[in-house]
């Protein structure tokens, strides 16, 4: 009976570094997951006026719903051949922030300022992206793809932007 006591608290104590290492691996692995989920959401907002191939450049960082999407809430924005008949530009006022977060998957706000312009005129507005990353495992790592991106305009006393 000691002897069965004696060896369950060495696998306790022994199990304890592993348990560690997997708490920092998790907490590193969601730190580069928020860090991609920043740069790819806001580099797919920044894109020139008739600039299709740097428009379509954010792709790869979406999953194949997600991009589509993404270019729904584009419809009436682009032209024949895909390419935004406006120019776009986010830029962060602080790093995202994490809504909530599943075991597949995080959801992001990050506040800015959205500026649009065109051949008539500018605007900018006060703003955040709403992101959702999916992760997949994936053979030599875990791929990391926006699921959903939206940006939402905050007019008056809204906090949802800061």
């Amino acid at each position: 009976m000691r002897a069965n006591l004696t060896v369950a608290v060495i696998a306790v104590l022994v199990s304890f570094p592993v348990l560690a290492q997997n708490a920092a691996q998790t907490a590193s692995d969601r730190t580069a997951a928020v860090d991609f989920g920043q740069t790819a959401a806001i580099a797919a907002l920044n894109f020139q006026q008739g600039d299709a191939a740097g428009f379509n450049r954010a792709r790869d960082n979406f999953t194949a719903d997600g991009w589509k999407d993404f270019v729904k809430r584009m419809e009436g924005f682009l032209d024949q051949k895909g390419a935004p008949i406006f120019s776009s530009s986010f830029v962060a006022k602080r790093d995202a922030s994490v809504l909530s977060e599943s075991e597949g998957g995080l959801h992001l706000r990050i506040p800015g300022t959205l500026t649009q312009s065109n051949k008539i005129g500018r605007t900018a507005y006060r703003a955040a992206i709403e992101v959702d990353l999916l992760r997949n495992p994936a053979p030599g790592g875990e791929s990391i793809k926006i699921q959903r991106l939206e940006s939402i305009t905050c007019l008056g006393a809204s906090t949802a932007c800061d």
